[in-house]
């Protein structure tokens, strides 16, 4: 009897230590085919079909506007301001005079100067009508020629002084806030007041070299600035010669009609530099690129895996970059995930209309 029931406990013994180890085993095998399954499961990103078009190539760059003309007003001479004949912030004319310095002492110069010249003339006369009589040397007649026309030059020389006492305007403009008031006396280092041309205004800005030979005199540019969502438009008229070696740029200058006055010269400048327009160019989402340390890659779909494809890309936009090679109309690039994929992952494309 007791033989008999220690068979029984030792079958029970063994029929549960198999049924724990079926247990344990298919446990194991579960695990390692779920790892598995994981393992190949595609990773869902998102995608465009690559297609051709024509792509508008816009330069963005950063400008300044200046005026068209700008000078700053000063007196050639010193003396007493005796008149002020403009209105600060007004507009003037080209040869309107803008103030006039005391010219009391300057004529009475010129007749005491006159008057010598009307002495050395009569002398020089005389002294040609002896010569011709041989009465007096030649020498003597060319001291008395050279008096006289010492005594022009004297006289011309201060009616040039007695010209400057009267300021001018040099072209038509905008006049500033004056520094001076009658009565001042002014030398040639006091700024009397700006004058400014904004009628037309200048806009220098400047590109990389490697564009130098995409741009010419005439070509048009687009413009904006800050305060205002208006396009003003410009026309290259100017091209700096040569590249600034330290910055590796090319300096370009373009002018714009100031129609309604409110372009203000000092002011920056958001430039569009209309480049050469490309056929049949592949653009591409920037999201799309990866940099690398040899460049710039992309990853495209095939055969339900994604494939690291070497791009070369150029002008770039705040949403696309423009691809030179790498890339054909037809393949399916990735768009999304693109930082955590590596070659040859299993992915599965939802391609974007």
């Amino acid at each position: 009897m007791k033989v008999k029931n220690l068979i029984y406990a030792l079958l029970v013994i063994g029929l549960g230590g198999f049924i724990a180890y079926r247990v344990v085993s298919n446990k194991s095998k579960n695990d390692d085919s779920k790892k598995f399954g994981d393992k190949d499961k595609p990773t869902t990103v998102t995608g465009i079909v690559v297609k051709t078009a024509v792509f508008d190539n816009n330069l963005s760059l950063s400008g300044s506007i200046e005026a068209n003309e700008q000078i700053e007003i000063r007196s050639e001479v010193s003396g007493i301001v005796e008149g002020i004949y403009f209105n600060e912030g007004s507009y003037v004319n080209k040869g309107q005079v803008l103030f006039k310095v005391n010219d009391i002492e300057l004529k009475a110069q010129l007749r005491q100067a006159q008057t010598k010249e009307g002495l050395a003339g009569e002398n020089e006369r005389r002294a040609k009508l002896l010569l011709q009589k041989e009465a007096i040397s030649q020498e003597e007649f060319d001291v008395a020629n050279a008096d006289y026309a010492s005594a022009k030059a004297q006289t011309q020389l201060i009616k040039a002084q007695i010209s400057k006492t009267s300021v001018k305007a040099p072209f038509s403009g905008k006049i500033g806030l004056r520094s001076i008031s009658p009565g001042t006396y002014i030398t040639p280092t006091i700024l009397v007041a700006k004058l400014v041309n904004t009628g037309k205004l200048k806009i220098t800005f400047s590109i990389p070299e490697k564009y130098a030979t995409e741009v010419n005199n005439g070509s048009s540019i687009d413009f904006t600035v800050s305060g205002s969502n208006k396009v003003y438009k410009a026309k290259i008229y100017a091209i700096e010669p040569e590249v600034a070696v330290a910055t590796r740029t090319l300096q370009i200058r373009a002018i714009a009609d100031n129609i309604d006055g409110k372009l203000f010269p000092g002011t920056f400048a958001d430039v569009k530099l209309p480049l050469n327009i490309i056929k049949d160019a592949i653009v591409v989402p920037s999201e799309a690129i990866v940099p690398v340390q040899d460049g710039k890659k992309v990853f495209i779909a095939n055969m339900g895996k994604a494939r690291e494809v070497m791009v070369e890309a150029t002008t770039r936009t705040d949403a696309s970059i423009l691809i030179l090679s790498g890339l054909k109309a037809g393949d399916t690039l990735v768009t999304s995930g693109v930082m955590s994929l590596k070659n040859d992952a299993p992915i599965k494309v939802k391609v974007q209309k």
